[in-house]
């Protein structure tokens, strides 16, 4: 819904208020790659997060699929709590860049990012809590929930399978 209601909205915008931006091709030829690579390492991003819990987050035969039933405390999660969520955030970057809507670039992108920064800290850590315990609190403790060093992102959003 955000993705193409923001995209909706964010053409409309720009038809009104960017129009000779919105269709000037040197602009769009300028914005494409950027998002292009963008949605590539919040891809990356999220392979990093699903690998470590395909690996060590199913202990029990009877979990499904897409579910945890252990606290992944290494590789990237060691890290940071939620790395497949941070790859999630760049989501909206990448569509506004590789559209070249300003609009969504400038206003929308930025307010969808946070948007989803606050639910990942506010449900996704309720949710960990119900789910590990005193673990996750202590986990919590020591790692924070997004990492920016270098080291981190170069882990992040490294290629390696």
């Amino acid at each position: 819904m955000l993705l193409v209601g923001g995209s909706a909205a964010s053409i409309y915008f720009d038809l009104q208020y960017f129009r000779e931006l919105f269709f000037n091709p040197i602009y769009h030829i300028l914005t494409l790659p950027f998002g292009l690579f963008l949605m590539l390492l919040a891809f990356r991003a999220a392979a990093a997060g699903g690998r470590e819990l395909a690996k060590k987050g199913r202990v029990g035969s009877s979990t499904p699929r897409l579910e945890t039933d252990t606290l992944v405390t290494t590789g990237i999660y060691a890290h940071m709590r939620h790395p497949m969520l941070f790859g999630l955030t760049l989501v909206p970057m990448a569509l506004a860049l590789m559209i070249g809507s300003p609009f969504f670039i400038l206003i929308l992108a930025p307010l969808e990012m946070v948007f989803i920064i606050v639910m990942v800290l506010t449900l996704e850590e309720r949710e960990c809590r119900r789910k590990f315990g005193s673990s996750y609190d202590e986990y919590a403790k020591r790692v924070p929930p997004l990492c920016f060093k270098k080291e981190c992102l170069s882990r992040l959003f490294s290629k390696k399978r």
